[in-house]
């Protein structure tokens, strides 16, 4: 008959003897969920670590000391900004794969911000460029989220590439 319903029940030596499903207790999940983890954040380093290195290869690329990635797209004029100055900017950020995870430029509204209230690598990075500059920032795992990486968006130990437009230094 159209729209109805039967339950059929078997038993458990029928329904997983047949199928020699193996069984994993909790400790067993935790401990490949570790090992998982671990070949993920390997594998993470690895395309980081390569990623890096052929950045570094392209005109105008400078690495700082911290391993900052900076290139200016289009040169300022205006002030630099202290550690401490807010600062007003468009941007867009990615992952190394291109996955866009956020961007001031898709909400159509700039954004403000003091320099100390960031990731180190928008703190070093911002105060290398001049208002009215354009710069791609490609910042390393250890000076961006790290571990903890950054809600969904952002898993951990990831390269973030933004592309930044200084505004106003304040």
């Amino acid at each position: 008959m159209v729209g109805t319903a039967h339950k059929r029940h078997l038993p458990g030596a029928i329904s997983f003897a047949l199928a020699q499903i193996p069984f994993y207790g909790w400790r067993d999940t935790v401990q490949m969920a570790k090992g998982m983890t671990a070949m993920a954040d390997k594998l993470s380093a690895d395309s980081n670590a390569a990623f890096l290195a052929e950045n570094a290869k392209k005109e105008g690329v400078t690495t700082t000391a911290s391993g900052l990635q900076y290139r200016v797209i289009t040169a300022g004029s205006g002030k630099k900004p202290g550690p401490r100055q807010t600062v007003t900017v468009h941007y867009a950020g990615s992952l190394i794969d291109g996955t866009e995870f956020d961007s001031s430029y898709r909400r159509g509204q700039t954004i403000s911000f003091r320099l100390d209230q960031v990731i180190p690598g928008w703190t070093e990075g911002l105060q290398l460029m001049q208002e009215g500059e354009t710069a791609e920032l490609v910042i390393p795992e250890h000076i961006g989220y790290g571990a903890r990486g950054a809600g969904a968006s952002i898993p951990p130990y990831q390269t973030l590439i933004f592309k930044v437009e200084l505004r106003a230094v304040s």
